[in-house]
Formats: C-alpha cells, structure tokens, sequence
C-alpha cells in the first residue's frame, strides 16, 4: 500500500533541517586508536622491508648475512610492530569502522542535482525556423523519517561488529604476544641443547684422550678405548640434531616477527624463571572470565543477530520518507524569463505481505542468537580449563625446577668422582660415560623445567588476560 501528500508552488521555500531531521544529532564518529609508544630499542635492520609485495628472485637477496642476538622485549616490540595476522586484523577493524560510517549515512538526507543545455532545430534540410537552446536543472532532496527501526538496527549492527573487530584485534595481539613468546622460549632451549652437546662432546673427547692414553701406557684395554669412541659418535650425533632444531627454531621465530629477509637472530636472555603468579586457581579463573576478549566477542555477535532480527522484522512496518524537489528551466531568446517550481511532499510504504520473508529472517536471527549463547557457554568452559590447565603446570613445573637444580649439582658431583675412581684404578670407563650421560640430562631437565615453568607461567597469562595491565 502507498500513499503520498504532495505540495506544489511556483517559488522554493526554505525548510528548516532540525525540525525534519531531528535524527543527526545522534550522528556518532567513533574514536580514533591511540598509538602506544614503545620504550624498547630495535635496530632497524630487523625490520621487513615495509613493500609487502617484495619477491625475491635471486639467492643473495634471501642469503642470512649475520646472526643477531635479541632479548624477549625486543622480540615481542618486533611482533608488535611486523607480525602480519596482526596488520591483517588491524585492518578489519579499519573496514569496520568505515562500515560503521557507512550506516551512520542513512542519518542524513540524501542531495542530488541534475541538468541538462539542448539545442533543438528542424533538421539540415529545412531551414524554416531557428534552432532554440535550453536549459534544464533540478535538485533532489530525500530523507527517510521514519523506518520501523531499520535503520538504527544496521547503525547498531554496525558498532557491535566494529566491537568484535576491536576485541579481535586484542586476541590477535595476545596470541602473537603468547606465540612469540613461546618460540623465543623454545630457541632459548634450542641455544641450550647445542651448548649442553657441545659440553658432552667436549667431554667425551677428553674421556676418549684419557682412555687412549691408559690403553699406550698398557694399563688400559681396547673395549675401554671403543666405548669411549661409541660415546663420543653418540654425543656429536646428538649435538648435530641440536644444531639443526636450533635452526629451525630460529627461522620459525623469524617468521612470526616477520624479520628481515637477510638476518637471523639469537637469544640474548639468560635462562631464568620469568616470575612468579601469586593469584589462587580460583582469582584467576574469576579474573579470566572478566578479561578475556572472547567471551566480549561471543556477547557482540549475539547483539549482532538481535539488530538483524530486528532489521528484518522492519521491514514489515510503516517507511515514512520526505521527498524535495526543486526545477529551474530557461529557454533562451524566446522572450520569456526562467521559470522555476518546487514541489515537497511525504511518501509512506507499509509491505502487507511479503510471503513470510521478513519473518524467515528474523527467525534464522533467532537461531544465530541461539548459536552465540551456546558458543559464549562453550568458550567459558573452554577459559576455565586452560586457566586450570596452565595453573597445573605452573606448580609442577616448579617443583621440577627445585628437583632438577639439585640433580644436577649431584650428577655434577659423581661426574667428578667417577673420574677420580677411573684414574685411580678402581672405576671403570662404563661408570665415566654413565656419569657424562647423566650430567647431560641433568642439565637439559633443568633448561626444561625452567622453560616449561615460562611457558606454562606465559600460557596462564594469556588466560587471565589482564587488561589493566597493557
């Protein structure tokens, strides 16, 4: 059903934009981010080169030119600034925003004009009157008053999926923050294993001189000597297979920092504990629920579907809109002045039947507000048990290191001995290799228990998410 009033006059009168147009005061722009400036030093050598678009076609263009070491802070300041899942979701929240004042558009009338100069005649064979030129010009002005909440639904749909935008950049900078985190963790211990292996190398080869030695002074035996041989092969195997972990650890760090295409890089901290977590299993799981982006992001799409429903319900009820027009025409030499008119009228719309399509829509709404709650219950499942989870490792992995630290000092200690009773002549070479083996595990279980304890102290702090913290 349609229905207009329409008012005609021969002069354009002036209108008065706050009374028809009560709804731009609500006109919002939503804030700019503030840029964080960071205090921590990168040499800038580190950094990609900023054309995303860069291929490399030739070897030295990708050939590693020198290693260089770098701290945690350093590291988490390069994936700050370089890590591209974060550029990437910095900017959705960019096209969100510009969908927010998309939407934000339909706020204020909509001004058009048009014209048009013709010169008009007989043709080229008949010459019996002279051609006459025109001019023709218009302006319209359309504003839709009233549209059963269809359009601060789509203006409210619009800011709730800019808020999933802005928690998801948050998540994204946490799960880099965590992922970076981790991997300096783990080439932290990649640096340790080819340290400790080069120890055990070192040590089985001065075991191996003292075997020989004994054999040339006759006081030794040959399966002393090829014990010592087989232990050595086993310790520069092992140290091999260190050195390439260590190498793919760094590259895969170099990844998520998104260095440079000629450097690579180290680890500049020492192994040490990263701190400690004074809250209770119980004050963290609380805390997490009150934090984490990803519940906020569950509560958004929901808010998301409810404007939707409530867009397409809309559709259903009255569209009241305010249509203006404005002509001027002037024929030139005809001895007439410009004539000009106006005409302002309203136009209603109300849809009686659509064949149930608004009302489909609304309930597939439904059914996604179902789906959000379902999926905001799961993810807080999902948030305690990590909390759990990490909180578990956290103590375990402490006791570890306290255990670990006095095994090694222990095996330390019987390293020492077993070699003093070898060269006394009351030991044997097995008891040497057993005691060197057992110094090596000992202090590659230590390096795993501290890193553990920072990954799993790393993992708990991501759970938590504490926002008054960044």
């Amino acid at each position: 059903m349609n229905f207009s009033l329409l008012f005609v006059h021969s002069t354009w009168v002036g209108v008065g934009f706050a009374i028809l147009f009560p709804a731009l005061a609500s006109a919002v722009t939503p804030p700019k981010p503030q840029n964080n400036s960071s205090s921590v030093q990168v040499p800038d050598y580190l950094n990609p080169n900023p054309n995303p678009l860069q291929f490399p076609t030739k070897p030295q263009e990708v050939r590693i030119q020198g290693t260089v070491p770098i701290t945690l802070a350093q590291a988490l300041e390069l994936a700050r600034r370089n890590n591209r899942d974060l550029q990437v979701a910095i900017l959705q929240l960019e096209r969100s925003r510009s969908a927010l004042r998309e939407s934000q558009a339909a706020l204020f009338p909509t001004l058009g004009i048009n014209s048009n100069l013709t010169n008009s005649g007989n043709g080229f064979t008949n010459n019996s009157s002279q051609s006459s030129t025109s001019f023709n010009g218009s302006a319209q002005l359309n504003y839709n008053l009233y549209t059963s909440g269809n359009r601060q639904g789509a203006i409210q749909a619009a800011e709730e999926q800019l808020r999933v935008d802005e928690l998801n950049v948050e998540s994204q900078s946490l799960t880099i923050r965590l992922n970076a985190t981790t991997q300096y963790y783990d080439l932290q211990q990649a640096d340790e294993q080819v340290r400790i292996n080069r120890a055990a190398v070192e040590n089985a080869q001065a075991s191996l001189r003292d075997t020989q030695a004994r054999e040339q002074a006759g006081v030794g035996t040959r399966f002393d000597v090829l014990q010592a041989q087989v232990n050595l092969a086993n310790a520069q195997q092992q140290l091999t297979n260190a050195i390439s972990q260590q190498q793919i650890a760094r590259r895969q760090l170099a990844t998520t920092l998104s260095l440079s295409q000629s450097v690579d890089i180290s680890t500049a901290d020492p192994v040490q504990l990263a701190g400690l977590w004074s809250q209770t299993v119980e004050q963290s799981i609380v805390q997490a629920f009150q934090n984490r982006p990803e519940l906020q992001q569950q509560l958004a799409q929901r808010n998301i579907s409810e404007q939707q429903r409530r867009q397409a319900l809309s559709q259903l009820g009255p569209q009241i809109s305010l249509a203006g027009n404005y002509n001027l025409l002037d024929r030139y030499d005809d001895g007439v002045s410009i004539t000009d008119g106006y005409s302002v009228g309203l136009q209603g719309n109300l849809t009686l039947f659509d064949g149930g399509a608004a009302r489909a829509r609304a309930a597939q709404s439904r059914t996604n507000i179902a789906i959000a709650e379902s999926q905001f219950a799961t993810q807080r499942d999902q948030i305690r048990f990590d909390v759990e989870q990490f909180y578990s490792q956290l103590q375990s992995n402490l006791n570890n290191v306290q255990t670990s630290s006095v095994a090694l000092n222990q095996a330390r200690e019987a390293l020492n001995l077993a070699r003093l009773r070898f060269q006394a002549g009351v030991g044997t070479q097995t008891e040497v290799i057993s005691a060197e083996n057992d110094l090596t595990r000992a202090e590659g279980n230590r390096v795993t228990a501290i890193l553990d304890y920072n990954r799993a102290l790393a993992n708990l702090q991501r759970s938590v998410t504490s926002r008054g913290s960044r």
